[in-house]
């Protein structure tokens, strides 16, 4: 998804300098640098998040869900490209001023289209809320001040954190209480976010939203034969999904953010987590038979993402890009390290 230019970079003088080309390509056309990439979509500058919505395939996320599959759904790009935006839509200024329903985010939208289908399936929905900022894993649904949880592993569940928060749901009420909590970025407002040149709200935390969606499966399948043995996903054969969104923090260049003490330090581990992550892609897209060690365990970041990546379930990334000049590094990064996401396979 490209941007708009902002004010700030039209009053610089700022080029524009990554076009849609539309069927899927994005063209980068600056001094020295021509380059051309293919996606599954692109949205340009004037795209609603409407059309995102429908057009990046999040609607079929959400049906595939609530079939079962784990699915995560990536929010990827420098800081300031318009991430949390995509996913959460405009931060609001509070209850009395709502965010308008155009510009409703990924998130929001899935929720409902999650909560139409909920009145006529009889779902059991569930959420959690960690964030990962500095190598800590933290609780945001919680009370109290978020802490620091353990990360640990174990051959049944994979990598998972121990004593987190899941929150149940016994009604379509509930659910739309705590979403709409979320959405309107109570949980949010918890995320560390600090101010720098080029993001008034920069996220200094990767950000993890998992809704679980547990239901049963409808079938008139005969048991086999005789027998006691049943068809795979027979009467009464329970069903668990998972619809995860990963807003991940921005990658960003000190040197053009300005940033100094506790902001360096914090886009030091984002970057270092952001790197830990591409190596991982890197691995993934490559042949089986080429493939060496994946390195999941090079942060809590990949570690957490580990079955998303590569393992048995659905992912979608957005990558997220500035049109300006000034940014053209950043996005030509970016550009080629969605580029490798997309060779990655997984066996839902």
């Amino acid at each position: 998804r490209v941007r708009p230019l902002t004010c700030a970079e039209t009053r610089r003088g700022d080029r524009q300098v990554v076009h849609s080309l539309g069927d899927g390509t994005v063209h980068v056309s600056a001094a020295r640098h021509e380059a051309t990439f293919g996606f599954s979509a692109v949205f340009d500058a004037g795209a609603s998040q409407e059309a995102v919505f429908e057009g990046s395939g999040v609607r079929q996320l959400v049906e595939l869900a609530m079939d079962g599959f784990s699915c995560t759904v990536f929010a990827f790009g420098q800081t300031g490209s318009g991430k949390t935006y995509t996913l959460m839509g405009p931060l609001t200024q509070g209850e009395t001023q709502p965010v308008a329903p155009g510009l409703l985010g990924l998130m929001q939208r899935s929720f409902s289209c999650l909560l139409e289908q909920s009145r006529s399936s009889e779902l059991a929905l569930s959420a959690s809320y960690l964030e990962i900022y500095n190598e800590q894993v933290r609780d945001l649904l919680s009370p109290g001040p978020p802490r620091a949880l353990p990360l640990r592993w174990s051959k049944t569940r994979g990598f998972y954190v121990e004593n987190q928060l899941n929150v149940d749901f016994e009604s379509v009420e509930a659910i739309t209480e705590l979403l709409l909590q979320v959405s309107s970025l109570a949980g949010a407002q918890r995320r560390r976010t600090s101010a720098h040149a080029l993001n008034k709200h920069s996220s200094r935390s990767h950000a993890l939203l998992t809704i679980h969606i547990r239901s049963r499966a409808v079938s008139t399948h005969p048991a086999l034969g005789g027998g006691s043995g049943a068809l795979c996903g027979g009467a009464n054969s329970p069903r668990q999904g998972t619809l995860c969104f990963v807003d991940l923090a921005g990658s960003e260049r000190v040197k053009e953010t300005g940033s100094s003490g506790e902001l360096s330090v914090e886009a030091n581990s984002i970057n270092r987590s952001l790197l830990a992550l591409g190596h991982c892609i890197s691995q993934l897209a490559k042949p089986r038979g080429k493939r060496t060690h994946v390195p999941y365990r090079d942060s809590k970041l990949t570690r957490l993402l580990a079955r998303s990546l590569g393992g048995a379930g659905i992912a979608l990334m957005v990558a997220c890009v500035s049109p300006s000049s000034r940014c053209l590094s950043e996005t030509l990064s970016t550009l080629h390290y969605a580029s490798r996401a997309r060779r990655v396979t997984s066996r839902p």
